[in-house]
């Protein structure tokens, strides 16, 4: 007998300190990130959200949320940033998780969440349609730009250390990366 898929019960047994994803019938738990994960992605939230959440100093037009639960098919993913173009954000959602595939998501590396994030989580977003996908490693300062081809992902740019920025879709602004980092 294999073992049975994992369900939403499962992710809700989890300690509060745990995040929980189900990807193809998996139950994936992890502790919460360290600082510099944290950090990296508040800050890259916080470089987006005012020009394109907001529309402050620049063309607005995105909803971008930290964390945000998404069910998509059997899968229950969480990226550490998320955005969708605001014409197809469901505005009247009050639950706690969206079944719509955002436009853009965010993944920040971390050495026990790496892999998962490259081979398992990578395939259900091209298989949602979610058009670009970004890999942030605040170990190596590394940003890595991916846009959905067919249903494939093909790296746009590989951006590290202190350079300036501009990343489909948000290439609107420039950005100096080295923010992320904290320095």
């Amino acid at each position: 007998m294999g073992k049975r898929p994992a369900t939403y019960a499962d992710l809700e047994e989890l300690p509060p300190n745990m995040v929980g994803e189900i990807i193809t019938g998996e139950l994936y738990a992890s502790l919460r990130p360290a600082i510099p994960h944290t950090r990296a992605a508040s800050r890259l939230g916080g470089v987006l959200m005012g020009p394109f959440d907001l529309g402050t100093n620049g063309p607005g037009g995105w909803v971008i949320l930290d964390e945000p639960e998404l069910h998509l098919g059997s899968d229950v993913l969480v990226p550490d940033l998320a955005g969708w173009r605001s014409e197809r954000f469901p505005e009247a959602t009050r639950t706690a998780a969206l079944t719509l595939a955002p436009d853009w998501a965010c993944e920040v590396l971390s050495p026990s969440t790496e892999a998962r994030d490259r081979s398992s989580k990578l395939p259900v977003y091209a298989r949602e349609g979610i058009q670009y996908v970004w890999l942030v490693d605040p170990d190596v300062h590394t940003l890595e730009v991916f846009r959905l081809v067919g249903t494939n992902y093909t790296l746009l740019a590989t951006h590290a250390g202190e350079a300036l920025v501009r990343a489909e879709p948000f290439d609107a602004i420039e950005f100096k990366l080295k923010l992320l980092w904290g320095k």
